[in-house]
């Protein structure tokens, strides 16, 4: 290209909207780092505790409506500037997506998750992708979830409800295959096809037992048809 424009060889590249870049015989790693400090410093959070989880065990939001009121443009500039670091970040996904759903009338209840989220943030800063050379890379996925919301790579409400905690996973677990196998074959297309099976990580031994169980497919695929139905 520098035969045909006017151009200028900056070198390696090291800082990218707001992504930072360093490469090495090792491979490539990219985190945002001066992102999550410049976040930290205009909310205020710079002084913050760290944390080692962005949400406390078990936490569910709920429409808080007896809950002080937040000013629901400055929650909303606090998901959008979250939200950016999700590109990167999956560990954050879930939580960003949980308070993002209260952007409308966020409280006092919404902020304090959010303040969390800041407070995970501040220990792990450093935290983020290497993509490592020569090494031959393979993705694998872990689901979890209760009777009305489903955690997958997508992090998304689930569009069913089951009638007992095995069935639950199990419907999540093949949710989760199914993105698996959209994944491969979207990476054949890019001329990087996976090798062998794709493990899927389920926490419950249940629904891993049903999974085994060729006999129980039909039937627990006609009830999800039913849950659907209704």
């Amino acid at each position: 290209m520098m035969n045909e424009f006017d151009m200028t060889d900056l070198g390696l590249m090291h800082y990218f909207l707001g992504i930072e870049v360093v490469q090495s015989a090792a491979g490539n790693f990219i985190c945002q780092k001066k992102y999550v400090l410049k976040v930290l410093e205009r909310f205020y959070m710079m002084s913050c505790n760290p944390v080692g989880t962005p949400t406390e065990i078990g936490l569910k939001l709920t429409r808080d409506l007896n809950g002080e009121r937040i000013y629901n443009t400055y929650f909303k500039q606090i998901v959008g500037s979250l939200m950016y670091l999700t590109s990167i970040r999956l560990d954050i996904m879930h939580a960003v997506s949980m308070i993002s759903r209260y952007m409308d009338n966020p409280t006092e209840m919404h902020l304090k998750a959010t303040k969390r989220i800041f407070r995970y943030l501040k220990g792990t800063s450093n935290f983020g992708i290497l993509y490592k050379k020569g090494e031959k890379p393979s993705f694998f996925g872990f689901n979890d979830s209760d009777y009305a919301g489903a955690i997958s790579w997508s992090s998304k409400k689930q569009q069913l409800v089951t009638l007992s905690t095995t069935e639950v996973e199990f419907v999540v677990a093949a949710s989760c295959s199914c993105q698996a196998i959209r994944l491969r074959r979207m990476l054949e297309v890019l001329v990087h096809q996976q090798q062998g099976p794709t493990t899927i990580f389920c926490d419950n031994v249940s629904a891993i037992k049903l999974s085994r169980n060729l006999v129980m497919h039909g039937r627990q695929t006609y009830r999800c048809s039913l849950s659907l139905l209704a």
